[in-house]
């Protein structure tokens, strides 16, 4: 299995008094919240937290985009991956970039070529549509954008993988010189993979036979990660004829390890709930999930699966439920071969850093996990994955 460590880059140091007047850090927050010397500071933090966590072991590091919140600092994960570039000889992920919000997605094509370049093929890159929230921030329709998200991904994979320069005419993209300088280092492009949290949509796209994309599910009770990992192998063997790879699958979930369960549970606790109460997109349905932002099929299935998360969340309801993964090293290094036993993901994504986890836990919570939790997961295999059986019906057509 390959494990990475991830990272949100939340603005730990937000005046929590902002509660008495707003009632999220999404989009109408105002900017005056932030403060640059702060932000010098934590971007540092948060970059050195990723860069220990190479030097550790694990497989690599991976980022992320948002806009306009205190939840991820990162509107460019392209710059956060340059600034690791140079520093770390692993695999650097962007999960992901929004190519569907830019109006010109090809600025994105050449970035990433760049740092596939730069790092000699160690880049993974994502193709991310981000929740409601960010088109609002970006000013983009959101009921556009599932064809535009289609639409760039098509024309960002051809201008790496198509001799140049050609004419590109979409509905929502037209160029006449499609011409990708520099292109990237490997071949035919950076491995892709999609995040998401819940929309069908997604999953039977990336499982086309045409992309075989790696789905990777994240924030949610692992009981909804086994559903829709399942899914995304239903829709591989159901609709498409082929058994799906346990390496086009992968699962991301918060994780802190302690030297006792009760001594994790004291540490984290707190942490846990400002990432889930304070920092995860407390906005309205509309906001989160505007009209024509997914089909009716999926939005009534991503509120269903992300119900439980919303809302005030205790610590004890979030590990109860598996959303967070929290104890001893046997606790942690049990509880994810467990997970692993039964959805087969190759691609383990862990955020060790949470909320307004400080840095001297953080940088506690790597060491340990590091070294008592990651050799034994980067040892499972199919082998330990109790497999699967296609049942002929999909989570899409129930």
């Amino acid at each position: 299995m390959q494990v990475f460590m991830f990272h949100l880059m939340p603005y730990g140091p937000l005046d929590m008094s902002f509660r008495e007047k707003y009632n999220s850090v999404w989009v109408l927050l105002p900017n005056s919240y932030f403060d640059p010397v702060k932000g010098h500071e934590i971007y540092n933090r948060y970059l050195d937290e990723l860069e220990l966590s190479a030097e550790l072991g694990f497989d690599g590091v991976a980022v992320n985009e948002h806009h306009q919140n205190a939840y991820g600092l990162m509107p460019s994960p392209v710059v956060m991956a340059g600034a690791l570039a140079r520093r770390i000889t692993k695999k650097i992920a962007i999960l992901g970039n929004a190519f569907c919000l830019r109006e010109h997605p090809l600025t994105l094509a050449e970035e990433h070529a760049m740092l596939d370049c730069i790092t000699g093929g160690r880049l993974i890159t994502g193709f991310v549509r981000g929740v409601g929230a960010e088109y609002f921030s970006m000013g983009v329709n959101p009921a556009f954008s599932l064809e535009r998200h289609h639409e760039a991904a098509d024309l960002v994979v051809r201008a790496w993988t198509e001799p140049g320069p050609f004419a590109y005419e979409g509905k929502h993209y037209h160029f006449e010189y499609v011409n990708v300088w520099p292109r990237p280092y490997q071949k035919p492009h950076p491995p892709i993979w999609c995040p998401s949290t819940g929309s069908v949509e997604t999953v039977t796209w990336s499982a086309h036979p045409s992309r075989k994309y790696v789905y990777l599910h994240a924030f949610t009770p692992f009981d909804s990660v086994l559903q829709y990992l399942d899914l995304y192998r239903e829709t591989a063997a159901t609709r498409y004829g082929y058994s799906a790879a346990s390496s086009q699958l992968g699962f991301c979930t918060p994780v802190y390890v302690a030297e006792t369960d009760e001594q994790a549970h004291a540490e984290a606790k707190p942490h846990f709930e400002a990432m889930f109460n304070i920092f995860l997109p407390k906005v309205s349905l509309l906001m989160f999930s505007p009209p024509g932002y997914v089909t009716m099929e999926s939005y009534r299935r991503v509120i269903r699966h992300n119900r439980s998360v919303r809302g005030e969340q205790s610590f004890e309801s979030l590990l109860a439920r598996n959303v967070v993964i929290c104890g001893s090293p046997d606790t942690v290094r049990k509880r994810i071969t467990e997970c692993h036993r039964d959805a087969g993901f190759q691609n383990f994504l862990c955020l060790l850093q949470f909320g307004t986890l400080p840095r001297d836990l953080t940088e506690k919570n790597i060491r340990l996990f590091a070294t008592e939790v990651l050799p034994s997961l980067q040892a499972l295999s199919d082998r330990d994955y109790r497999g699967f059986e296609a049942k002929g019906k999909t989570l899409a057509a129930e």
